[in-house]
């Protein structure tokens, strides 16, 4: 026997204490003081063998299970134990959250710990919620169970972001970021996007005060291809709006006053919500007076009360006022105001055809630009008001009941009409502003409001002008002679070439009938050319009076030769021909050639009429005298030809 063995054997043997029974400090402390000396003993135990020791009687007071007891608490134990294996994705239970960690049972035997920052899109999460997780490790370094959320929403977000799609689920997900026109929201760990245009029913300012925050989304929109997810906040929000946009729409009515809130401004309009339901109200229904923007009455998000004043069949464009709560400005306009009072107002519109005048806050007054001056020619409102500048008017008509009211503003100052006899008397001489042009004349401004015509045909003398805008220019000055005044149409007969001599006068006794003179080709028209001729006077050619001696016809800057072949006075009309003057030469030269032969032929017949008389009478020696004869006859004919 080893010595171990005697050492064991040689111990006493004392009776063990089953671990369930308790005991008493106090009283083990007495039993080991007053314990007597150990009595050596006289029989030796045989030791037990290791494989005989009962192991079911630890802990059991020394009771044993029965098979079937034991067998049903195995059973038990089981179940409290999952099989589970790393890397896969499994629910969890919440037993435990702290500021930093929230602690998961999965049913193993030991709990997860998950770092809280995985849990920050749902900020509601509490003990007992269930959670998935993914197993990292079933024993980490430390000998945790290790498990992350987040990979599990990775693993799992896909097909869940599909399911609530397909089903209309109202999910949670969590502003991670603002991007261009929209938001960047966390959905199950994908990152989706949230519009601008999604995210209230109202217009939204500050995209900024949603980031890091968690909301309810509806997924409307999904790209199987590039895994893009569209969320929409609206839609949860029409969704509730719904009820109460029917309840409101059907109790509107016309008349009716309601309270909303100011959703958009535009520059035609505010759109006003009214718990649901959108109205506008046109910016002509919000003040009695004239406004240029909205934003002079109303601003964002302020709460006023409307009238409804219309809307359609369906009740779905509702047309509001604001201006009709208030009493109409024309109501409490003086009863005194009477036609010819003079008012005073500011200049709020400006057309062509005239200005309208604001005399009071929604009172406004049309003065016609036919009324802004005594002056007869066109012109627009804007020659002479600007917007916002103050005027004086007089009252021309006034309408209450149709609250409509003319003003004049020339009527502040004399008619200039009143006595032009005696400021602008028949023969006259003045200078005028050149104002417009029209085909037959010019019209110039003598004065402010006193207007004249001259004829095209009083122009120039000489010059035959076809448009004023050859011998003028619009802004220009020019000397006028007063030909005629008609003070009840307003019309004054102006003329210019009579402030000279009548050079026609003089041109009669120049370019007489069959005079020459020099002239160059000016102009062209269908019937022949226009020709300048000395002393600025201007001739007509026809086109059968323009072929030269050689058969060609005259071209235009071509100067030559004419002849006058009629002068008018009256009409101030010279008629030229280059023609005649070579055909007048070939003429002359036919008619002398033909007097030459006919004279020769006369003296021939005279000296034989001579020869035969005296023939009979003629002797020989009378032969010498009649050869004489003959030659003086030959000689004298000659010195003709000559």
């Amino acid at each position: 026997m080893t010595e171990h063995e005697n050492l064991v054997n040689e111990e006493p043997m004392m009776e063990p204490v089953p671990a369930s029974q308790p005991v008493d400090e106090s009283q083990a402390t007495e039993t080991v003081a007053e314990a007597p000396a150990a009595k050596p003993v006289k029989e030796r135990p045989q030791p037990q063998v290791p494989g005989e020791f009962d192991w079911d009687a630890v802990d059991k007071r020394h009771e044993k299970y029965s098979s079937s007891e034991r067998s049903k608490l195995e059973q038990m134990y089981d179940k409290t134990l999952s099989s589970i294996g790393d890397h896969e994705v499994i629910d969890g239970l919440v037993v435990g959250k702290n500021a930093r960690e929230v602690i998961v049972n999965i049913g193993f035997k030991s709990d997860g710990v998950i770092p809280v920052s995985e849990f920050r899109y749902n900020p509601g999460l509490k003990v007992g919620d269930r959670v998935e997780v993914y197993v990292e490790n079933q024993e980490g370094s430390s000998g945790q169970l290790e498990l992350s959320h987040k990979k599990a929403r990775i693993l799992r977000s896909w097909d869940r972001v599909n399911d609530a799609f397909e089903k209309e689920e109202i999910i949670t997900g969590y502003v991670k970021c603002r991007t261009k026109g929209g938001l960047i929201v966390d959905v199950f760990g994908i990152e989706a996007f949230l519009p601008g245009s999604q995210i209230d029913v109202k217009p939204i300012r500050d995209y900024d005060i949603y980031v890091d925050k968690t909301m309810e989304f509806k997924v409307v929109k999904i790209n199987q291809e590039y895994k893009n997810v569209v969320v929409s906040h609206k839609a949860l929000i029409e969704d509730e709006l719904e009820q109460q946009k029917a309840e409101i729409i059907s109790k509107l009515e016309k008349g009716q006053v309601l309270e909303g809130t100011v959703k958009n401004i535009t520059t035609y309009g505010v759109f006003i919500d009214l718990g649901g339901v959108d109205g506008l109200i046109h910016i002509t229904d919000l003040s009695w007076g004239r406004i240029n923007h909205p934003e002079e009455i109303v601003e964002l998000d302020q709460k006023i009360k409307v009238v409804i004043l219309d809307f359609d069949d369906s009740k779905k464009r509702i047309a509001l006022g604001l201006k009709q709560l208030t009493p109409h400005p024309w109501d409490a306009l003086d009863e005194n105001l009477k036609v010819g009072d003079k008012v005073k107002g500011k200049v709020v519109v400006i057309a062509d055809y005239g200005a309208f005048i604001e005399i009071a806050p929604g009172v406004e007054g049309l003065i016609h630009v036919s009324e802004m001056s005594w002056s007869q020619h066109l012109r627009t409102a804007q020659d002479f008001l600007k917007v916002g500048q103050e005027v004086e008017a007089v009252i021309l008509t006034l309408d209450r009941e149709d609250r409509k009211m003319s003003l004049g503003m020339k009527q502040l100052i004399p008619d200039p009409w009143s006595n032009i006899k005696e400021r602008y008397p028949v023969n006259s001489k003045h200078t005028a502003t050149v104002r417009n042009f029209t085909t037959f004349g010019i019209f110039v401004e003598m004065e402010e409001g006193v207007d004249g015509l001259i004829h095209i045909s009083d122009l120039s003398w000489s010059k035959k002008i076809k448009h004023p805008a050859e011998f003028t220019k619009v802004g220009e000055t020019i000397e006028v002679l007063v030909l005629d005044v008609d003070e009840e149409n307003r019309r004054l007969s102006l003329g210019h070439k009579q402030l000279e001599e009548n050079p026609w006068d003089v041109f009669e006794s120049i370019f007489t009938v069959g005079s020459v003179h020099q002239g160059t080709i000016i102009g062209t028209s269908d019937k022949g050319m226009i020709v300048s001729l000395p002393y600025g006077v201007e001739g007509f050619a026809p086109n059968r009076h323009l072929k030269k001696e050689d058969g060609s016809q005259a071209k235009n800057d071509e100067t030559m030769d004419f002849k006058v072949i009629e002068f008018s006075k009256e009409n101030k009309k010279i008629i030229l021909s280059h023609s005649r003057i070579h055909e007048d030469a070939a003429f002359v030269a036919r008619t002398a050639e033909a007097d030459e032969k006919s004279s020769e032929q006369k003296n021939t017949k005279r000296a034989v009429k001579i020869i035969n008389e005296n023939l009979e009478r003629t002797t020989l020696g009378d032969l010498d005298v009649l050869a004489g004869l003959k030659e003086d006859l030959e000689k004298e004919e000659k010195s003709k030809k000559k």
